[in-house]
């Protein structure tokens, strides 16, 4: 049986990048189908006077960018976009949001135009729309990344590196069977490192 997934993902966050290597990883050795999702940072920290995710206006750039492709040119362009605009964040270790968006859309072959949204609220509802989706999958106290295994939602798992090869698909199956357990809440322990993108 195919498991169907549904990933929440904001480009802006180093953890979320290493869990969707993972689950790439996982695509390539179980039978899932993954469903790439929004959860903004800059909506989870709006109430929040200490946002470190660049102020709660830039946070909401390259989410809108993302939104308004999937809108206009297809769902499937929520991953392209974050894939582009994750490796040069990422392991590129580029801070300049507006190139990101620039060199993103042009190297995924989106109109250049699109990085207009950035600026425009139009997509904001439906970005509030999906990360109250995580939500309510996963509960209120939740980051990014996000995933939902058949309905059933949970925070995480965060990793540094990012498994791979059937190690990763491994850890996919004990993730599964603690996520089967209807009074399965939380298993966590202190980071002691840093993302390793290798």
């Amino acid at each position: 049986m195919t498991d169907k997934v549904d990933f929440w993902f904001d480009p802006l966050c180093p953890w979320a990048w290493m869990t969707s290597r993972w689950m790439e990883e996982v695509e390539s050795r179980r039978d899932v189908e993954v469903t790439w999702r929004i959860i903004s940072l800059g909506i989870l920290n709006e109430d929040n006077p200490d946002n470190h995710h660049h102020g709660h206006e830039k946070s909401m750039w390259l989410v809108r960018v993302v939104e308004a492709a999937a809108d206009a040119h297809g769902d499937e362009q929520r991953k392209k976009l974050y894939d582009a605009m994750g490796t040069r964040r990422h392991p590129g270790g580029m801070e300049d949001l507006e190139q990101i968006i620039i060199e993103s859309l042009a190297e995924v072959g989106l109109p250049a135009e699109l990085a207009a949204a950035k600026d425009s609220a139009e997509f904001d509802g439906a970005l509030r729309a999906s990360t109250e989706a995580a939500r309510a999958v996963a509960g209120q106290d939740i980051g990014t990344p996000c995933i939902a295994v058949n309905g059933t939602g949970f925070f995480g798992p965060v990793f540094t590196p990012a498994p791979t090869g059937e190690e990763a698909a491994k850890i996919w199956d004990g993730s599964l069977a603690l996520a089967s357990y209807p009074g399965f809440y939380e298993l966590k322990r202190g980071r002691e490192q840093g993302p390793v993108f290798s």
